[in-house]
């Protein structure tokens, strides 16, 4: 039997055992950023963001934040340190996270508060998708070198 674990399921099983939780992907936080870019709203997206006891935020690194949302990211993980639980999914080694940020020294504070008290699955090989493509026969082109 395969049990497939989607991250919306960890907030759905969070909130069923009481706690409070909120799922967003990477994309959701450069919109709302956008939306909010007068320093009230932004501040008031970084206290929602910070309240629920498990965040969860999907796809970090698919493409890089914009400044604004870099740095509302690092106020959220700032805010949170060691006050609530975060879940992150990024298809980017923590190597990389300073293209992702758009600055190193940035991307290292995040991974500072991040890390301290984390624990880091790393997943390799084909993800589900082409897997069961792949089962089907249907291959995805290859690229050119």
């Amino acid at each position: 039997m395969k049990i497939l674990i989607h991250n919306c399921n960890i907030a759905v099983e969070a909130i069923t055992q009481g706690y409070t939780a909120l799922f967003l992907t990477a994309d959701d936080l450069v919109v709302e950023c956008r939306k909010a870019s007068d320093k009230e709203d932004l501040q008031r997206l970084v206290n929602r963001w910070s309240r629920p006891d498990v965040l969860i935020i999907d796809e970090v690194g698919y493409f890089p934040f914009d400044e604004l949302t870099a740095n509302v990211f690092f106020q959220v993980v700032s805010k949170r340190y060691e006050q609530g639980s975060m879940i992150l999914t990024s298809n980017k080694s923590y190597l990389e996270w300073g293209k992702v940020f758009g600055d190193d020294v940035l991307a290292t504070a995040i991974l500072d508060r991040l890390l301290h008290h984390a624990i880091t699955f790393n997943i390799k090989g084909d993800s589900y998708r082409l897997r069961e493509k792949k089962k089907a026969g249907v291959y995805p082109a290859q690229l050119p070198n």
